[in-house]
């Protein structure tokens, strides 16, 4: 492998700033079980602000946000719908099944990640004896899978009409909605204001080593408090990682905008060559995926990681490249050009 090594697997590998790295060390501490740590107080109520809602509780990661948002709106043997792409159902280890006696039942999601509004409404159960019932629909934005898709404002809001017109209560997995939101030029709350909670993450494009918020009413946050004591999320002295989240909120946002510039540079340079394809979404935000063509798609990942370019295989022949803070223009350059040589070599 080269020694300069481009990595493009996941945001989640950034490493903090230095004014976060400050923050934690001079973090005001207390007991987060017993509300006394200041410095959570602050994240959670800067949090709820930026999200539009009332409050806000600080989790471990976005699985954890994700799972008590399920526990805390359904009942056991609820269904829960949600896109067949969407992440609460590849990569959260079936924990709605196994902790909250849920089941996921999916629709379709498009090439750009959003449901239809005619396929919610269908999917919705009647009340039926033989029926379980319909708990909560799960929208995701922006959408991993589908590229780092990104859900608009009315895209949000028709499934959210279908979904509380019935009476079923809106959950948004939300890990990157500030990506959705810079892309959109919006503030977040705007994408949050039809879901009636919404998770995002402090680790991937933000940049902290640790944390995510589950946002809602304060009735929703009270009862979700004690569903994350369930699940092991009582963190004590979590200021520590708050304080991070707080250095995040007042000054991370705004620079997504380079990984999105970064992320378009990247689909740019690739475009148009005969062994890859990119999906339709790549450049959207913070991603690219590209469809792999003469070989398997796990083998042109190994080419790359030999070539010094990290990237994530996705299933199939799908492979997903991913900017970040640390990542910046010459390296996306550079990545470019490895990546067009390697391609090059299979045809």
């Amino acid at each position: 492998m080269t020694s300069r090594v481009v990595d493009l697997r996941s945001d989640t590998i950034t490493l903090p700033t230095p004014a976060m790295r400050q923050a934690i060390a001079e973090a005001e501490l207390g007991d987060d079980v017993w509300r006394e740590d200041p410095t959570v107080n602050r994240l959670e109520a800067m949090a709820a602000e930026k999200l539009g809602k009332e409050a806000a509780l600080l989790t471990a990661s976005g699985t954890m946000s994700n799972l008590v948002a399920l526990l805390t709106h359904c009942q056991r043997g609820d269904e829960v719908l949600l896109g067949h792409e969407a992440h609460i159902f590849h990569y959260e280890v079936a924990g709605a099944a196994a902790l909250g006696g849920l089941e996921l039942r999916t629709i379709p999601n498009d090439s750009r990640g959003r449901l239809h509004p005619k396929d919610v409404e269908e999917a919705i159960r009647l009340p039926n004896i033989h029926y379980p019932r319909t708990g909560l629909v799960c929208l995701e934005n922006t959408h991993n899978r589908c590229g780092g898709a990104v859900l608009s404002e009315a895209d949000m809001e028709a499934v959210a009409q279908v979904a509380h017109g019935s009476g079923i209560p809106v959950h948004l997995d939300g890990a990157r909605i500030f990506n959705a939101a810079v892309a959109l030029g919006m503030p977040a709350a705007n994408l949050a204001s039809h879901a009636d909670s919404v998770a995002f993450s402090l680790c991937k494009g933000l940049a902290c080593p640790v944390g995510s918020l589950l946002c809602g009413s304060g009735e929703f946050i009270e009862r979700a408090r004690k569903y994350r004591k369930m699940v092991g999320g009582g963190m004590r002295q979590a200021g520590i990682i708050a304080a991070a989240g707080i250095v995040a909120l007042d000054s991370m946002i705004d620079r997504l905008q380079e990984d999105h510039d970064n992320a378009r540079l990247l689909a740019q340079g690739l475009a148009g060559l005969p062994s890859l394809r990119l999906d339709p979404a790549s450049g959207q935000s913070n991603m690219v995926i590209l469809q792999v063509e003469g070989i398997p798609a796990v083998e042109f990942q190994g080419r790359l990681r030999e070539a010094g370019v990290l990237v994530t295989y996705m299933g199939g022949q799908r492979l997903r490249l991913v900017t970040h803070y640390g990542i910046e223009r010459a390296d996306i350059e550079e990545a470019i050009q490895r990546i067009r040589a390697e391609a090059s070599a299979l045809t």
